[in-house]
């Protein structure tokens, strides 16, 4: 019997972008089972809870059967991947600075866990330009982001910032 071949797609989805959902259907596509681990960035303050951002991509991914959403606080990535028996690590890539970090990333994590293999998937190019960053900043400043984020989020954030 072939083992299942699990995915673990970490990030702090602060807020999850259109990008994201891209990748994880991506991924879906790819993989038997992806886990969307909703990780803390500790370098930066978050704007939603661990439990919103986990809503917000629930909400978006419900039809797609072999994806689950966890809230995956207070751990390395690759100890997550390893208790989930995850195999690969999934990353959304846009550009190449992105490829770059992702890159330096994948090694460290590879140095921690050998059997783990991060997989680069690139992003449709509506999506390349898009970063959870600048839609706060966008929002922030009343701007449209509609066509960034999935709908609930886009109202998460008029009512963040009201």
């Amino acid at each position: 019997m072939t083992k299942k071949r699990v995915a673990l797609f970490p990030g702090s989805f602060d807020p999850v972008t259109m990008g994201h959902i891209n990748t994880i259907q991506k991924a879906s596509k790819l993989f038997d089972e992806v886990v969307v681990g909703v990780f803390t960035n500790t370098t930066k303050r978050n704007l939603f809870t661990a439990i919103e951002r986990k809503q917000f991509i629930e909400d978006e991914v419900h039809s797609l059967a072999n994806v689950s959403v966890r809230v995956c606080d207070n751990d390395l990535t690759i100890r997550i991947a390893n208790e989930l028996g995850a195999d690969y690590l999934v990353r959304g890539i846009r550009n190449q600075l992105d490829y770059e970090y992702e890159k330096s990333i994948a090694v460290l994590n590879k140095h921690l866990s050998s059997n783990i293999e991060t997989i680069f998937l690139l992003s449709d190019e509506q999506y390349n330009h898009i970063s959870s960053s600048m839609v706060k900043e966008i929002a922030k400043f009343k701007g449209d982001v509609s066509d960034f984020v999935p709908k609930t989020v886009n109202e998460g954030l008029q009512l963040k910032f009201k």
